[in-house]
């Protein structure tokens, strides 16, 4: 069985913990690292607190996941301190680093050349933006002014990137594909969905009971709805990492034996498609 990469999310910010805004980085990510055959292991939100970020990452360092990603607090105000938290977390002091304040300069240049931004050049809330953590890399972003961050700590890769959804995109698309390539290979992910004629979990949980067991590479998964919104339900079967070839092997036994399972009981079902990524 092929090793499938594993990533833990930490979600920086009191705009999230307080409502303002939606966290979709997560949801992103996970769909990221999921249709490149990895696993999302746990995802977390925080306050902006350094030593609370600090111990978050010296935990999830404990537990030696593959990618740590850190969304937010990445700019030049005073409650921006996850590069400091992260630093404090590994155990290495933060340092001004010549490349990031260059990617910092050339950015504030180029909007203020747009027009977009009403003064060029650098100032110390910039220039705070490129102190990182000693040993790490800046990561270009181009729709925005803080650069991503890349450390290796052991085993682990920590990424640090922006909160804004269209900044953290936009770094991973432009500056973190060999990356991503290098860390979870060729592995990559399939899905089959069934529509089943019942909206009753109870009922297909003898099925999904004797089926679940027989197959645990493939997560099967019933989507329930509002109760009384459709006679219907979804059932979702997806495998992550491994070959093409197995995932395909896999993914159609567990699937067959799942309509197998409902036929018996009588309960009429549809495929409804499915996709993946991969080799």
């Amino acid at each position: 069985m092929t090793y499938s990469a594993i990533a833990e999310i930490l979600v920086i910010g009191n705009e999230i913990l307080i409502g303002d805004i939606q966290d979709t980085n997560t949801s992103w990510l996970c769909r990221l690292v999921n249709s490149r055959g990895g696993h999302v292991s746990r995802g977390t939100m925080l306050r902006d607190e350094l030593n609370v970020i600090a111990e978050e990452v010296r935990l999830a360092l404990q537990r030696g996941p593959d990618v740590i990603f850190t969304s937010g607090g990445l700019g030049p105000t005073a409650d921006d301190l996850s590069l400091a938290a992260v630093a404090k977390g590994a155990g290495v002091p933060l340092r001004l680093h010549a490349e990031a304040l260059r990617m910092v300069k050339d950015q504030y240049d180029r909007f203020h050349a747009m027009g977009v931004m009403a003064q060029g050049g650098l100032n110390p809330g910039r220039e705070k933006m490129a102190w990182l953590p000693e040993g790490a890399v800046p990561l270009f972003n181009p729709g925005g002014t803080a650069p991503g961050v890349l450390l290796q700590v052991g085993r682990t890769s920590i990424i640090s990137l922006p909160g804004v959804p269209s900044e953290l995109k936009g770094i991973i698309e432009a500056s973190l594909q060999d990356f991503l390539d290098r860390t979870f290979g060729a592995g990559g992910c399939l899905s089959r969905t069934l529509r089943v004629r019942c909206n009753d979990e109870s009922i297909l949980e003898p099925v999904l009971g004797h089926v679940v067991p027989r197959h645990p590479r493939v997560y099967i998964k019933s989507l329930a709805t509002t109760v009384g919104e459709s006679p219907e339900l979804d059932i979702t079967l997806t495998i992550t990492g491994g070959g093409a070839g197995e995932r395909s092997e896999l993914l159609g036994a567990a699937y067959e034996d799942l309509c197998r399972g409902l036929g018996k009981q009588g309960i009429a079902h549809r495929e409804l498609g499915g996709g993946g990524r991969g080799d």
